[in-house]
């Protein structure tokens, strides 16, 4: 499974990294904002999109807008992270069709919820 993480924070983009090689994406790439992201997507399949609300030249919403009006992405599963209790974008994304949400701060179980939600098989944990 292929994964692309967009998010203007590093570190966060790292952690989202690791986590979804432990449930089994093989290739995890990243970008730093919705511009590279918007690239990235037309130019390589994904099978799932991770992408912060708040972001600089492109934002997560504007991002999921323009996955969702390209016929060849439209289907694209799109996991939209925020630390704002914004209201307003929160019901804008799910107008535009997101797939999920992930609130900040979030830990490795409730990503994994929100994968099994949408369809995604994670990986079982090693028993030692």
């Amino acid at each position: 499974m292929r994964a692309l993480v967009v998010d203007d924070t590093m570190c966060l983009r790292h952690i989202l990294l690791h986590m979804l090689r432990d449930f089994g994406f093989a290739e995890v790439e990243e970008a730093a904002d919705g511009m590279h992201a918007l690239k990235l997507v037309k130019a390589h399949p994904f099978d799932l999109v991770i992408t912060d609300l708040n972001m600089p030249k492109l934002d997560g919403l504007a991002l999921l807008k323009q996955i969702r009006s390209n016929p060849f992405t439209t289907d694209l599963p799109v996991l939209m992270i925020t630390s704002a209790a914004d209201k307003e974008h929160l019901t804008q994304a799910i107008r535009a069709d997101v797939s999920g949400f992930l609130a900040k701060p979030f830990n490795q179980n409730a990503l994994e919820k929100q994968l099994k939600r949408i369809g995604f098989k994670t990986k079982p944990e090693k028993v030692s």
